[in-house]
């Protein structure tokens, strides 16, 4: 569901839009938070944050092992008495340094209250699986969580990296008038398209609200990689090991999604966010920034609605490069 909320941005009014994940409302564009506590420190990743509120982003995205769990802790210091501006959603059962993983009910009270302790609070908005545990019944893990959820400790969950069948699974193993997942966290872009294979539309049956992460392709739509070029020293594509994302046929891929946005006055991470958001299941893209001009970049792109022709032709570049 589309809504508005007005905010305050450099001292002029402007609407911000937001969608829901469950009973949550969110806005469109969220911040990542993977970069607190690895490539950024405690006082740049305030910054950013200051950045994400000032831009009217009320979504913030973590999880336990960001950081080696300084990612809550900056988020939670940043906020401070400002937590009700924000929805925060963490994620739980990838393997944490000294603390385990998975999604036994055990250890996703123990989890919980980890991270709890270091956001500063006493919820969390959105509580979200990080992975599939093949070892737990799903049913197990629904059980701690809907716990959680009748204890007022967590007001929605959610899954991440499922596939269909996952999420048709986690679907009917929830108990009747229990809590069930709420949203669905998979990679999603213009050069990862692998969701459209059935994970939007199982998300649209069940009423999921589909959350997009990597949604700039780890910078490939940002514009900073271009064919011809060597990668920018010191990003994360000029590693050896992403050097099959640096293909001919994405860079060719790339250069024609740069001339459509160019054509049209826009930038390719505009066209990036803007194309995600065109899908109505998608209820907030989630990118990650490591300065306020970042931030206010993938808020900015939120405003461009692409026209139906638009979108069309933008399918068309993909055909044309095999995807």
């Amino acid at each position: 569901m589309l809504q508005y909320v007005r905010i305050f941005v450099g001292g002029k009014d402007e609407t911000m839009k937001q969608r829901q994940i469950g009973s949550l409302h969110v806005s469109v564009v969220g911040l990542g938070c993977n970069n607190f506590g690895k490539r950024l420190d405690e006082k740049e990743s305030a910054a950013v944050v200051d950045a994400a509120l000032e831009a009217g982003i009320n979504l913030l995205d973590t999880a336990n092992i960001y950081g080696d769990g300084r990612s809550e802790e900056f988020i939670g210091r940043a906020l401070a008495s400002r937590r009700e501006r924000v929805v925060i959603a963490t994620k739980f059962g990838s393997r944490m340094k000294g603390e385990g993983k998975g999604a036994r009910p055990a250890y996703i009270r123990k989890a919980i209250e980890t991270s709890l302790r270091r956001l500063g609070t006493d919820r969390i908005d959105l509580y979200q699986l990080h992975e599939p545990d093949s070892t737990v019944p799903i049913e197990e893990t629904l059980g701690a969580l809907a716990e959680l959820v009748e204890a007022g400790t967590v007001r929605e969950i959610g899954c991440s990296n499922f596939t269909v069948d996952q999420i048709r699974a986690a679907d009917a193993a929830a108990r009747e008038g229990a809590a069930r997942f709420a949203s669905v966290q998979n990679e999603y872009s213009l050069m990862h398209r692998e969701p459209e294979a059935g994970v939007l539309a199982e998300c649209e049956r069940l009423g999921l609200a589909f959350l997009p992460y990597f949604p700039l392709a780890s910078g490939l739509l940002t514009g900073k990689y271009r064919r011809g070029r060597p990668a920018p020293d010191g990003t994360r594509l000029a590693e050896k090991r992403f050097a099959n994302e640096l293909s001919d046929r994405n860079l060719a891929t790339v250069e024609d999604l740069i001339r459509f946005a160019e054509a049209r006055g826009r930038t390719i991470l505009e066209l990036a966010i803007s194309w995600l958001l065109a899908r109505p299941v998608v209820a907030s893209v989630i990118s990650g920034a490591t300065s306020p001009r970042q931030v206010e970049a993938n808020a900015r792109a939120a405003e461009w609605e692409l026209t139906e022709e638009e979108l069309d032709e933008i399918d068309a570049i993909g055909t044309a490069a095999g995807r």
